[in-house]
């Protein structure tokens, strides 16, 4: 007896973007809507709203090198737009290393789908790649709520983790430029980042940022760093803080690279202030001395 079964072992982001319509239980294959065509690598544009940014080179030529030997084994999913004009939804990597292989046609699934739909598939095909940044994860996290009115626990569910997983990574969002760009560049990780986040100002996150990169400190030696100024900050004498202006945040910024160490500003409602240098031993100190003998 005959029996039809759904295919297993396709996430729901792929079988999405495939559009599976049914299983052929007779000839063992999943039946596709539409169905693989070969077109020109021409007529093909990357997708404007691209989440991804980052390829990188040596990754591509060796898929490249894995094309010209053994042809392009996952087509592209792509938007038809007209006879010669299609727009990828997913595959943008394969696309540029087909194009380094030097291929003249590669194969395509094509989907109609309208503008918010496409987006949304993009968006969650590349969420399901390993080697997106976390930066990258947060922003098409974000994207995927604004522009396609989807709810974070919503989303959480489409791509599978936690609601507070997708929580972490959009409070990212909220770190300075030079905090994304450290993370960006994988000079921190996640977990520096969202150490860094219970920090209450620009200027000691910056400070932070650079005690921890100088002295290579773990994710758990930052999250103790930031717990003890913590419990600093409870055992000092109350004193009111504000958001310094940018020419504090500067003249800490000057100091710190001349002194290398921990540089803060405490300031009263009085006006009055003071500037705090930071030193771990005695030979800060001389260091210190060197320094200003050597300018003097």
């Amino acid at each position: 007896m005959s029996t039809k079964s759904k295919p297993k072992g396709l996430g729901r982001g792929l079988g999405a973007i495939l559009d599976i319509k049914d299983f052929d239980g007779d000839k063992n294959k999943p039946v596709f809507k539409g169905g693989v065509e070969e077109i020109k690598l021409a007529y093909i544009k990357p997708n404007p709203t691209q989440p991804r940014q980052d390829f990188d080179e040596e990754s591509l030529a060796e898929l490249a090198g894995s094309i010209r030997t053994l042809g392009l084994i996952q087509p592209l999913t792509v938007r038809k737009e007209s006879d010669e004009s299609y727009t990828i939804i997913s595959g943008e990597r394969r696309y540029r290393a087909s194009q380094m292989a030097g291929l003249e046609t590669v194969p395509v699934y094509v989907r109609k789908v309208d503008d918010n739909t496409m987006l949304e598939m993009a968006l969650v095909e590349n969420i399901q790649r390993q080697d997106l940044n976390a930066l990258e994860i947060a922003f098409t996290f974000q994207r995927l709520m604004e522009e396609c009115s989807i709810t974070q626990e919503a989303l959480a569910d489409r791509v599978g983790k936690k609601r507070s997983t997708v929580a972490n990574y959009v409070r990212l969002l909220k770190l300075p430029a030079e905090l994304q760009a450290a993370l960006q560049n994988d000079i921190i990780t996640m977990g520096h980042a969202r150490a860094l986040l219970a920090v209450d100002s620009r200027a000691k996150q910056l400070s932070l940022l650079r005690r921890v990169v100088k002295n290579a400190l773990s994710v758990r030696q930052t999250e103790e760093l930031v717990k003890s100024l913590g419990e600093d900050r409870k055992s000092a004498k109350p004193v009111v803080e504000e958001e310094f202006p940018e020419s504090y945040t500067r003249l800490v910024e000057h100091l710190e690279r001349f002194f290398n160490e921990n540089i803060s500003i405490k300031k009263r409602p009085s006006g009055e202030g003071s500037i705090v240098i930071g030193f771990k031993s005695d030979s800060d100190i001389e260091e210190m001395l060197s320094k200003f003998e050597t300018i003097s």
